[in-house]
């Protein structure tokens, strides 16, 4: 016998769609609806940094650079946020080899991306990632290449700070060679490699709350003393001098015994 609960539609309603059957008709429609749903909301996460207009402009402006040869590189957006990549070429290096001080060729290039990437630090995370080739390094200063990328990055950082870069948005990691973008078969390909990055994270933090008047005290709390103007003080009244008792008539001695 089978239990029936009220409200319940039984299965052998032409409604119900019975297992090894197709459903009804309406849920074809349905599942595409959802469907359409879920991916309109992923292009739009997807596009949420396209969708800021400084990032729009930033990245105009860097392509503009690079379509011009005034730097080498490439730079790309997706729902993370922008990447801007430096790359070495045959006249432009970037530090000396298995050091970390920054070239000239490197302080012009900074000196060229600065205006665009400092309006944009005052909101967002700034990542410069630091990369290398797979060539091994073992000196006194570095030990491996992870240790070079990682100093290479934070020299980056201290240049783009003594640029008047917020110093709450800027960031330095190393990635040594683990991350490279053509194999290391050639020295083109390893100039490739050696690389410098720059992430800007698409989540921007809110303005800064306006400096407003103190709030008012909390209720119960002691209100602030008020100053009262100040008053001449009184004239002096002479005191009076005190009050001497008459002195007492003087008695007769009594008159001693024999």
């Amino acid at each position: 016998m089978r239990l029936k609960v009220k409200g319940m539609i039984d299965e052998s309603d032409p409604r119900v769609a019975q297992v090894g059957h197709p459903g009804p008709p309406w849920s074809i429609a349905y599942g595409d609806l959802m469907t359409e749903l879920v991916c309109f909301f992923v292009i739009l996460y997807a596009l949420s940094a396209a969708l800021n207009k400084d990032m729009q402009k930033a990245q105009a402006e860097i392509q503009e650079m690079i379509k011009e040869g005034k730097m080498a590189g490439q730079v790309q957006m997706d729902k993370e946020g922008m990447r801007i990549t430096l790359e070495e070429n045959s006249q432009m290096s970037f530090f000396e080899s298995g050091r970390a001080e920054l070239t000239d060729n490197m302080r012009g290039q900074l000196d060229k991306i600065a205006p665009v990437l400092r309006g944009l630090s005052e909101k967002h995370d700034i990542v410069v990632e630091g990369h290398t080739d797979n060539i091994p390094i073992a000196t006194k200063q570095f030990a491996s290449n992870w240790e070079l990328s990682t100093a290479r990055a934070t020299s980056v950082v201290k240049s783009m700070l003594a640029s008047n870069f917020n110093p709450k948005r800027m960031s330095a990691v190393g990635y040594g060679e683990s991350h490279p973008i053509v194999p290391n078969e050639n020295e083109v390909n390893r100039k490739k490699n050696r690389r410098v990055v720059f992430f800007i994270k698409n989540n921007p933090y809110p303005d800064a709350p306006a400096a407003g008047p103190p709030a008012a005290a909390k209720h119960g709390a002691p209100a602030p003393a008020v100053e009262q103007p100040a008053q001449a003080p009184a004239p002096e009244t002479p005191a009076a001098a005190p009050e001497t008792p008459a002195a007492a008539p003087e008695t007769p001695a009594a008159a001693g015994g024999e």
